[in-house]
C-alpha cells in the first residue's frame, strides 16, 4: 500500500490546516515584513515545512528526503532552466548592441511611458506567455523596461500585473490541457473533451480581468489621473485582447488563445496610434528633455536608420518563430511527421520514476476516488522544454547579429553569475511545494478552502491562487487541485467545469506574488534582495483581483448559471 496521506492530522480540518499553512505563513513574513532576500525567505519556508511534515504529518524521513530533492531538481528543471534562457537571451540582444534598436523603435512607435508599458508588457508579454510561458515574459519584459529606463522595481511589478492575463492560456493552452488531462475521466469525460469545456469556462471568466488589466497597469505607473489621460488605448488594448480571448476559446481552441489574442491587441494599440495621440506626452520625472522617448540614464550610443523599425525586433521576431516552428506538431496535428518538428524535439524527452517516492505515497478521498498511488515523475523534456527552445533562439539570433561564440559563451557565464540567487530560490519553492504535496499539507489547505457550502466557488478561486502561489505554475496548480475542485463541487452540488475554470482563473493572480517569479523578475532588472519590496505592491492587487474572480464564479454558480457551457 506505500505511506498513507492523513488529511487531519490533528483530528480536525481547520487545526490541520492552520500548522499546514505554517510555511507559507514563514515564507510571507520573511520575504514581506520581515523584508529578507528571497533566497533567505525560501531557505526558513523551506525548512518549516520539513519541519510540519516530519511533526505534525508523520511523514517518514526516506519519503521526505526523497520529495524534498525532487522538488529541487524539478525546480532546475524545467523552471529555472525556462528562466535562465529567457534572460539570457535578453543578455544577448544587449551585449550585441541590438537593445538601442528594440529602444529606437519603440520611441518611434510612441515616447509615452504609458503607451510602451501596454505594448511590451501586455502586448509582448502576452504573446511570450502564449508561445512559451514558464516566466519568460516577466523575465524578458521587465529587462526590456528597465533598459528603455523604467524605474526597475516598477517595470517588473508592470510585467507581473500584465502576466496576470494570458497565464491561463499560456504555453499553448497548456494549464487548460493539463486540467483536461487529469480532470476529466473523474467526470467520466474523454480528456479533449474536458479539456474544450474548461477552456469554454475559463473563456467566459478571464476575459472580464483582461478588460480592467491594462487599467490597473496606467494607475499603478502613472496615477489614477494618468491613467484616465490614455483610456482610449487602455480600451482598444484590453477590449481586443478580451475579445479574442472569448472568441478563440470558446470556438477554436485553448492552443491559440494567447497568440491570437495578444497579436490582435499589439495590432489595434499600432491602428490606434495612427490616428490618435495621448493630450500630452508622460515621462517619468527628470527625462522629458530626452528627445528619443528613453531616459538619460540608459544611454546615448547612436543607432543606425537602417536597423529601425522592423530590423530592430530581429531578435524577437526570430524567437518568436523558433518557438512557434517548435509548437507546430500542437497547432497543426495533422503534419505529416518529416514536418512536425515537435514530435522531433519531444522524441528526446526522459521520463524518470523518482528513486523512493514513486507511488510509494497513498491519495484518499476526497483527493481521489478511490484511493491511488502518488505517482512521482520527473520528466526531462531536453529540447522541447521552453528553456531549451529559448537558448536555441537566442543562439541563432545570436549569431545573426554577428556576435561570435566567444561572445555568447561569455555572456551565458555571466548571466549564471547574475540568476545565481534567483535559481536557488527557484529549487527551494518547488522543493517546499513538493514537500507539502507529498506530506499531504498541500491537500488539507485546499481541503479546507472547500468546506465553505454556498461561497465554495469563491473560496475555489483562492484555491487556485494558493496553488499557483507555491508552484508559480497555473498547469502545476491544476494538476494539483483540479481533481479535488471537481471532486467536491460535484459533492456540494457545483458544476465541475465551473470549479475546475475558477481554479485556473483564480490561479493566474497568484503569478505575481509567487516567490520564484518575484525572484526571476528582480534578478531580470538586477535588482536582487528586492523581492520584498516586489511582494508589497503587487499583493494587494493579487489579493483584490483573486477576489473579483471568486465573485465572477460565484455569480455563475447561483445567478449566471446559463454562462456555463453543457
Amino acid at each position: 500500500m506505500g505511506w498513507v496521506q492523513n488529511y487531519e492530522p490533528l483530528g480536525g480540518l481547520w487545526g490541520s490546516a492552520a500548522l499546514a499553512a505554517l510555511p507559507i505563513a514563514a515564507l510571507l513574513v520573511a520575504l514581506g515584513v520581515a523584508r529578507r532576500s528571497a533566497h533567505a525567505s525560501a531557505a526558513l519556508g523551506l525548512g518549516t515545512a520539513l519541519a510540519v511534515a516530519l511533526a505534525v504529518y508523520r511523514m517518514p524521513v526516506d519519503l521526505l528526503a526523497s520529495s524534498t530533492l525532487l522538488g529541487l531538481v524539478f525546480g532546475l528543471w524545467p523552471i529555472a532552466w525556462i528562466a535562465f534562457n529567457a534572460v539570457y537571451f535578453h543578455n544577448v540582444t544587449v551585449a550585441t548592441g541590438r537593445f538601442e534598436s528594440i529602444r529606437a523603435a519603440l520611441a518611434g512607435f510612441s515616447p509615452d511611458r504609458r503607451i510602451q508599458a501596454l505594448l511590451i508588457a501586455f502586448g509582448f508579454g502576452a504573446l511570450l506567455e502564449g508561445v512559451a510561458g514558464g516566466g519568460s515574459p516577466i523575465a524578458i519584459t521587465a529587462a526590456m523596461m528597465a533598459a528603455l529606463g523604467f524605474q526597475p522595481v516598477k517595470a517588473v511589478v508592470l510585467a507581473l500585473l500584465a502576466n496576470t492575463a494570458p497565464v491561463a492560456f499560456g504555453g499553448l493552452g497548456n494549464p487548460l490541457i493539463v486540467l483536461g488531462t487529469v480532470a476529466g475521466p473523474l467526470m467520466d469525460m474523454e480528456p479533449a473533451t474536458a479539456t474544450e469545456l474548461f477552456s469554454a469556462m475559463t473563456g467566459r471568466q478571464v476575459p472580464l480581468l483582461s478588460l480592467i488589466v491594462p487599467g490597473f497597469m496606467m494607475v499603478v505607473l502613472a496615477g489614477w489621473r494618468r491613467a484616465w489621460e490614455v483610456w482610449p488605448a487602455v480600451l482598444v488594448t484590453g477590449g481586443g485582447f478580451a475579445a479574442m480571448q472569448f472568441v478563440v476559446a470558446n470556438f477554436v481552441s485553448p492552443s491559440l488563445v494567447d497568440v491570437v489574442a495578444a497579436l490582435t491587441a499589439m495590432g489595434a494599440l499600432w491602428a490606434l496610434m495612427r490616428v490618435w495621440q495621448p493630450p500630452s506626452v508622460w515621462r517619468f520625472e527628470g527625462e522629458e528633455s530626452a528627445p528619443d522617448g528613453g531616459s538619460p540614464a540608459a544611454g546615448t550610443a547612436g543607432t543606425s536608420p537602417a536597423h529601425t523599425g522592423i530590423r530592430a525586433w530581429t531578435p524577437y521576431l526570430i524567437l518568436v518563430a523558433v518557438i512557434l516552428v517548435s509548437r507546430i506538431g500542437s497547432l497543426f496535428p495533422a503534419l505529416p511527421a518529416w514536418a512536425n518538428v515537435t514530435a522531433w524535439l519531444q522524441s528526446a524527452t526522459l521520463e524518470i520514476p523518482w528513486p523512493g517516492l514513486h507511488e510509494r505515497v497513498v491519495r484518499v478521498a476526497p483527493i481521489t476516488s478511490p484511493d491511488a498511488p502518488y505517482p512521482a515523475v520527473l520528466t526531462i523534456d531536453l529540447l522541447y522544454s521552453a528553456g531549451s527552445v529559448a537558448l536555441m533562439a537566442a543562439v541563432i539570433a545570436g549569431l545573426v547579429m554577428r556576435a561570435t561564440p566567444a561572445v555568447l559563451a561569455r555572456v551565458y557565464w555571466q548571466t549564471f553569475v547574475q540568476m545565481r540567487w534567483a535559481l536557488a530560490t527557484i529549487m527551494m519553492i518547488l522543493a517546499i511545494a513538493h514537500v507539502m504535496n507529498y506530506s499531504g499539507a498541500t491537500s488539507t489547505l485546499g481541503l479546507a478552502l472547500a468546506q465553505t457550502g454556498f461561497l465554495f466557488p469563491f473560496f475555489a478561486a483562492f484555491v487556485g491562487w494558493l496553488g499557483v502561489f507555491l508552484t508559480g505554475s497555473d498547469a502545476s496548480s491544476n494538476s494539483l487541485f483540479g481533481p479535488m475542485q471537481v471532486v467536491s463541487a460535484q459533492q456540494l452540488g457545483v458544476d465541475p467545469i465551473l470549479a475546475g475554470a475558477a481554479n485556473t482563473s483564480g490561479g493566474v493572480m497568484g503569478k505575481m506574488i509567487s516567490p520564484q517569479n518575484l525572484s526571476v523578475g528582480a534578478t531580470a532588472i538586477g535588482q536582487t534582495g528586492r523581492e520584498s519590496a516586489l511582494l508589497r505592491q503587487t499583493f494587494g492587487w493579487s489579493v483584490a483581483l483573486t477576489a473579483v474572480v471568486g465573485l465572477i464564479t460565484l455569480a455563475q454558480a447561483h445567478l449566471f448559471t446559463w454562462m456555463i457551457p453543457g
